[in-house]
């Protein structure tokens, strides 16, 4: 029985449960980090890459490989590199304008999104104020 004023909270968890549960008013959580389920959702980054490799004319084939290369290094680094990000989405925006889009949607994914979040916010600021949300 709850107390004059008091909320009333029932948890109930029907299967398997992973990862943080927060319960009652006023919670503040800090710390974790966000990278570690990453790995698994980077499948999705990894096939528009694949698709934009595909994507590439034969003459752009090799300097556009490894401009993609880079951006995958970029991505996945400890701490993403934003300015190779903005290099390889000029790169492409210069040389393969038809492909330009696909980079943009590569760079704005919500895993890419995640993965300069949990570098920190003065990185995910950097990252908003280089290619918008």
């Amino acid at each position: 029985m709850t107390e004059p004023g008091q909320d009333r909270i029932t948890f109930h968890v029907g299967h398997d449960l992973s990862g943080q549960v927060v319960l009652g008013n006023n919670n503040i959580t800090t710390g974790g980090d966000h990278r570690a389920a990453a790995p698994a959702d980077l499948g999705a980054v990894t096939a528009l890459l694949t698709e934009i490799r595909a994507a590439l004319p034969a003459d752009l084939a090799e300097p556009g490989g490894a401009q993609l290369d880079d951006l995958e290094e970029a991505i996945t680094a400890e701490t993403p590199d934003l300015s190779t990000m903005e290099r390889v989405r000029d790169w492409f925006s210069q040389h393969v304008p038809v492909l330009a889009a696909a980079i943009g949607r590569t760079v704005l994914h919500p895993v890419v999104v995640r993965l300069v979040g949990a570098a920190g916010d003065t990185l995910a600021a950097d990252f908003h104020r280089r290619f918008g949300s």
